[in-house]
């Protein structure tokens, strides 16, 4: 299991989330931020200071964002797991659900 960014997060991206974090796993998306799945240690420090309430543990997703748990996973088909954001900066593409969506 991991903590899942869904759709609040669309076009907002404050980034509380990536200061808090201690591991590094949240990456930066053309309209949105992910968590690694492999990456994310479960910790929960991103969850609480997400100021539009984006952040749930997979479990807890609402139904209506169940898909982002394949959107954040499907962000890393091709990147994989590169270790911590930090190292790969800002990246342009976002999951085919989050291009999709009109705020």
């Amino acid at each position: 299991m991991t903590y899942v960014i869904a759709e609040p997060c669309v076009d907002v991206m404050d980034k509380a989330c990536v200061e808090e974090c201690p591991v590094d796993c949240i990456y930066e998306g053309g309209r949105m931020l992910y968590i690694q799945p492999d990456e994310c240690v479960d910790c929960g420090a991103c969850e609480p200071v997400c100021p539009v309430e984006a952040i749930f543990y997979e479990d807890d997703l609402p139904e209506t964002w169940t898909n982002y748990t394949r959107a954040n996973a499907n962000f890393f088909e091709t990147l994989g797991s590169p270790g911590g954001a930090a190292k790969v900066g800002a990246l342009t593409h976002d999951a085919a659900t989050v291009s999709s969506v009109h705020v």
